[in-house]
């Protein structure tokens, strides 16, 4: 089971119980993980400025967008079933129900 840290201003200490951080034994690595904010951009959607993740994540639900995700997650295979006939390929079911990305007019509110 893992268990959360919080910097408490000089060790970290465990987020339910208060207790110190276990030192890692000989070969083991023990370090929290810290994730830097994302630079400030405009949104390709509505043009408001993105600060901050949290922002970005408000951004994308607000416009009824999701993260882009790496094609080595997605299903393989022909999901189009137009598409497959005229070549004489099958068609993968696993593809023809994955969710598809929204499009969108970058030009919309300019």
């Amino acid at each position: 089971m893992s268990r959360t840290y919080r910097w408490n201003g000089l060790q970290f200490v465990d987020k339910a119980t208060g207790e110190p951080m276990d030192k890692p034994y000989e070969g083991q690595i023990v370090c929290p993980m810290v994730q830097s904010d994302i630079g400030e951009y405009r949104s390709p959607i509505d043009g408001r400025l993105i600060s901050s993740r949290s922002t970005r994540r408000e951004d994308l639900k607000k416009n009824g967008c999701v993260e882009w995700e790496p094609l080595n997650n997605r299903p393989r295979g022909l999901g189009n079933p137009e598409f497959a006939r005229k070549r004489g390929l099958k068609v993968d079911e696993a593809a023809m129900h994955r969710p598809r990305a929204k499009r969108i007019d970058p030009l919309q509110n300019l």
